[in-house]
């Protein structure tokens, strides 16, 4: 029994396909997080940071072939493989349904930079320049760190 062929990527090329195309996506959104922290109203910048990433996230396990949907629609033997992956890379948002209480979770592994950068917004020009590196290389790493675990349960579920 063969899996569908668009689900999960078959080849190392493919792979290091979808991660350069992941990484795009995350440079393209931590810009827009940059610039969120330039709008001076309390907690839009966070608000915009979880709604990005409730996009971001589920948009990256598309292209890795790991979002619920279709991981179910992959054959027996592949399922478990991923499913063995999964746990072996202990990540709470790949194979998941992608929720705001999840965001807030990964967003609580950066929070003493965006505790820095709600503070650090209200200072004139240095301030508000230090806000905006801080807000986006929070979105990098945790777009990057996302990218990494899906890479990786994909090559493991791939080899085997």
């Amino acid at each position: 029994m063969s899996k569908p062929a668009e689900l999960l990527p078959g080849t190392v090329d493919e792979l290091d396909r979808a991660r350069k195309a992941c990484r795009s996506m995350v440079r393209r959104r931590a810009a827009t997080s940059g610039g969120l922290t330039l709008v001076p109203l309390p907690g839009i910048d966070i608000a915009g940071d979880v709604a990005m990433l409730m996009e971001l996230i589920p948009a990256i396990n598309r292209k890795f072939g790991l979002t619920p949907e279709q991981i179910e629609q992959l054959d027996t033997t592949h399922r478990v493989m991923v499913y063995a992956m999964l746990k072996k890379v202990g990540t709470g948002m790949i194979g998941r349904e992608v929720t705001k209480q999840l965001v807030l979770a990964a967003l609580k592994q950066v929070g003493v930079r965006l505790a820095t950068k709600q503070v650090l917004k209200y200072l004139p020009f240095a301030g508000q320049a230090a806000a905006a590196a801080l807000s986006v290389s929070a979105m990098i790493y945790l777009g990057n760190s996302h990218i990494d675990a899906c890479y990786d349960v994909a090559k493991g579920a791939i080899r085997k």
